[in-house]
């Protein structure tokens, strides 16, 4: 840069803008007295592709000698970068069978250098294909788009199903000598189009098949396809296209193995058809590739045996319904309820029984089915709903396994006339005179029409005072009212025969009597409480008997109660005089310790068992004997002690009985328990009511201070102690 002033004086030069003083800083930079322009370090046109500076000339003094003028500079491109496709693996994909020409996928490459000359033209071509089946040239792309299509035909999935392609650009319009070169893949995926129809492994199939099953797969068909697995070009759909006129088959795919199950929908029977030939079809839910034809192994026939079993015979009228006259006698044949055994082709005989008769009205031959009744049937009974009854029969054939059916018979029972008419209510009152009130009466009939109403209500002959005292009168077919005809009758309870007739063919009647009291009654027509009374046939006599009987009973009940609170203050008063310490009565004493020790478990059990000879207890020495040793001979008899015992007849008795203990050389440990006496057939006491308290005071108890502490007490309470 230079100024045409510089001549006069001396001129600075400095310039500015972006690559000076603006960052990238200091990309250019110029010498202030020549004004020469230099570049400080490498460009990149890839970052920075020009460049816009100002140049500015000052003298020395910094005042503005030229006005400021710009500088555009521009960066030179050169083939310093290759080219870069966008992904390093593409992928794409063409229908089997497709012709050239077909478009498949684009590959692009960018290169960084400038587009508008060579360094950034980019050229495409295809360098290697895998595999080279058919053909080693399946495919061409586009030098310019890259757009990769097919070129040749025969791709076929089942054969090859993926090709890899490598894709070559290269920049300087593609000249290998000069221009930078890139690759990338390109993945190209054969898609399958339906061109294989399914075929079946076998032409023909069986199956079999019991009757009256359903839901059951008699026979699996398998087809092959090759197409791709899982897909609509491979899933198999079968049809039945003849021998199952009536649908009793289906066929079902399944789902994985793709085969064909034929399933009985509909159940078949062995006597009407033993066997079926079928015709079926196989084809894909998606339909062939155009051009292609179905194969004839596409049809395949199914034979399904029917296998005979033991059928429940039917009764073929089931409810069976019969019309009747109630009554009918017992043993009339009624009907003939019989069963149908479907196993034409098995000789089986059929049995019947009854299965529910709640009545027990019928009967059933067991061979031929015939109902006859056991009972007479009636209409009016419980069991009978709506003029029906109903009873079960089963029929049993004897077949492997048995097999049974039900049936069920209903009997509509025709009414008759068997039922005579009941009269309500069965008791009435009535004032004594008859002007005050009626008896209203209704008539009952357990027949229905026409043997019940219109009813015919009338008095008997017999006895005439019926006549005589009363007169009914019919208000319609099934009310009348019962009053008295003469002007007064004597309070009492009187029974009134009505004869009353129903309308049936023959008409049936019935007398029913009707407990009518007759009574004094007030002016509102009510009976009064003493007309009640005479009316139910208690005079005052009566009357009185009964109130006398009633205080008799409480006199008694009053009586017993105080007995009773007298005897239990007795018996409180006799426990105060025993002290319930010293009460020896049904109580255990305890005289000693049980147990002597370890060293007293070593004796000889045997000697507590029976011995087998008594001549050691014969032979004792009489007075000298055991007490705890059942007598052998007869009871010995004992002088009866007086009724005052000596002192000292409690501590011999005592003392013997230790004395036989400790010489018996045959007696048990001493620990033992020792019975000091046998009660035997009787007892040698006296009576222990001479123990019993004596309020004469005319008896000395003072004898008991001598036998010791056991029987202070005692002497305290009788020995004439001090009173308190």
């Amino acid at each position: 840069i230079r100024s045409d002033k510089d001549k006069e004086i001396h001129i600075r030069y400095s310039i500015t803008g972006v690559g000076a003083d603006q960052p990238p800083m200091e990309v250019f930079s110029i010498d202030p007295v020549s004004g020469r322009m230099y570049v400080t370090r490498p460009m990149d046109r890839e970052e920075r592709a020009s460049y816009h500076l100002r140049a500015h000339a000052v003298d020395m003094n910094g005042n503005k000698v030229e006005n400021p003028i710009d500088l555009y500079i521009y960066v030179i491109d050169m083939n310093d970068n290759r080219p870069e496709f966008i992904n390093q693996v593409y992928n794409g994909s063409v229908d089997e069978g497709s012709k050239p020409g077909t478009y498949v996928m684009t590959v692009t490459a960018n290169d960084a250098d400038d587009s508008t000359t060579a360094n950034g033209m980019v050229r495409y071509r295809i360098v290697t294909q895998t595999p080279q089946s058919p053909s080693q040239n399946m495919f061409t792309i586009n030098s310019e788009t890259g757009d990769i299509v097919t070129v040749a035909a025969g791709l076929d999935r089942e054969k090859v199903q993926q090709y890899i392609v490598i894709v070559q650009a290269t920049d300087m319009e593609g000249n290998l000598n000069y221009g930078l070169s890139n690759t990338a893949t390109a993945i190209i995926t054969v898609t399958d189009v339906n061109d294989n129809p399914p075929e079946f492994t076998t032409s023909t199939y069986s199956g079999e098949v019991p009757e009256n099953r359903v839901e059951v797969v008699v026979a699996n068909l398998t087809v092959m396809d090759r197409d791709q697995p899982h897909s609509p070009n491979w899933n198999a759909i079968y049809r039945i296209i003849s021998g199952d006129p009536s649908g009793h088959f289906t066929i079902r795919t399944d789902p994985v193995t793709n085969e064909g199950m034929v399933t009985v929908v509909k159940a078949v029977d062995y006597e009407m058809n033993r066997a079926f030939m079928l015709t079926v079809m196989v084809s894909n839910q998606a339909p062939l590739a155009s051009g292609i034809q179905m194969s004839f192994q596409s049809t395949a026939g199914v034979t399904i045996s029917v296998t005979d079993v033991n059928e429940a015979p039917y009764f073929p009228t089931n409810h069976k319904l019969i019309r009747l006259e109630e009554g009918v006698p017992t043993g009339t044949v009624l009907t003939t309820f019989s069963a149908v055994d479907p196993d034409r082709f098995m000789q089986q005989a059929v049995r019947y029984s009854k299965l529910s008769d709640p009545a027990n009205w019928l009967n059933i031959n067991a061979t031929n089915g015939q109902i006859t009744t056991a009972a007479v049937l009636d209409r009016e009974s419980d069991y009978i709903k709506n003029n029906v009854y109903e009873a079960t029969f089963l029929a049993a054939d004897n077949g492997i396994p048995p097999a049974s059916g039900t049936g069920t018979l209903q009997i509509y029972l025709i009414d008759i006339n068997d039922n005579a008419p009941e009269l309500l209510p069965k008791e009435a009152q009535i004032c004594e005179k008859p002007n005050l009130n009626v008896i209203n009466i209704t008539a009952a009939d357990a027949d229905i029409d026409p043997n019940v109403g219109p009813f015919v209500f009338e008095l008997p002959s017999v006895p005439s005072a019926v006549r005589k005292n009363w007169t009914i009168t019919r208000l319609n077919g099934d009310y009348a009212q019962l009053s008295l005809r003469i002007m007064y009758l004597e309070a009492g309870v009187y029974d009134v025969p009505i004869i009353v007739t129903d309308s049936g063919n023959p008409p049936l009647y019935n007398t029913s009597v009707i407990k009518v009291k007759v009574c004094p009654c007030d002016e509102n027509g009510d009976c009064t409480t003493i007309g009640a009374v005479a009316a139910a046939g208690l005079g005052t006599g009566a009357i009185i008997a009964i109130l006398i009987c009633i205080i008799i009973l409480l006199t008694m009940v009053l009586l017993f109660v105080v007995w009773m609170k007298r005897r239990e203050k007795e018996r409180h008063t006799k426990q105060l005089l025993i002290d319930p310490e010293d009460d020896v009565r049904d109580n255990i004493l305890k005289y000693d310790e049980e147990g002597g020790g370890e060293e007293d478990q070593d004796y000889d059990l045997s000697q507590l068992q029976q011995p087998e000879t008594m001549d050691h207890v014969l032979n004792k020495t009489p007075g000298v004997r055991r007490g705890d040793e059942r007598p052998i001979g007869a009871d010995p008899q004992y002088p009866i002690r007086p009724v005052i015992p000596h002192p000292g007849d409690i501590g011999d008795f005592i003392n013997e009985g230790l004395r036989a203990a400790d010489n018996d050389p045959t007696a048990p440990p001493y620990d033992s328990l020792l019975v000091f006496d046998y009660e035997g057939s009787g007892s040698t006491a006296g009576s222990v009511s001479s123990l019993n308290s004596s309020s004469s005071g005319d008896q000395d108890y003072d004898y008991l201070n001598d036998w010791g502490p056991r029987f202070k007490k005692l002497a305290d309470m009788y020995g004439g102690g001090e009173e308190d």
